[in-house]
């Protein structure tokens, strides 16, 4: 059984910086892309950064230079890095992957504000 736990929000100040970190289990965590998105009140779920198995990344445009995705094959964990954070920033941030279907984590909050 695939299962995705994310940790690692909290409120913070504008400028201010997080990392969140998702552990996967029930998969063979180095052979799969690995995705963040995020969710703000009234807002679509959007995609934030991707990271594939080789280690290749891409990210939104809005979050682009401040935020990094990384993984650690050996914990089975992604991780994703918040600089700059922005009140715009604000919103509940999902891991998931796609393995025939998408799996998704809980969600932690993130809250940017002063």
């Amino acid at each position: 059984q695939v299962r995705l736990v994310e940790s690692g929000g909290g409120l913070v100040q504008p400028g201010g910086s997080l990392r969140l970190s998702c552990a996967a289990s029930g998969i063979i965590f180095s052979r799969y892309a690995m995705n963040w998105y995020r969710q703000a009140p009234g807002k679509q779920r959007e995609l934030v950064a991707v990271i594939l198995s080789g280690g290749s990344t891409s990210y939104a445009d809005s979050v682009k230079g401040r935020f990094t995705i990384s993984r650690d094959n050996a914990k089975n964990t992604v991780y994703l890095q918040l600089n700059s954070l922005k009140p715009e920033d604000t919103a509940v941030y999902y891991c998931n992957t796609w393995i025939g279907e998408n799996y998704w984590g809980q969600g932690t909050q993130v809250t940017v504000s002063s």
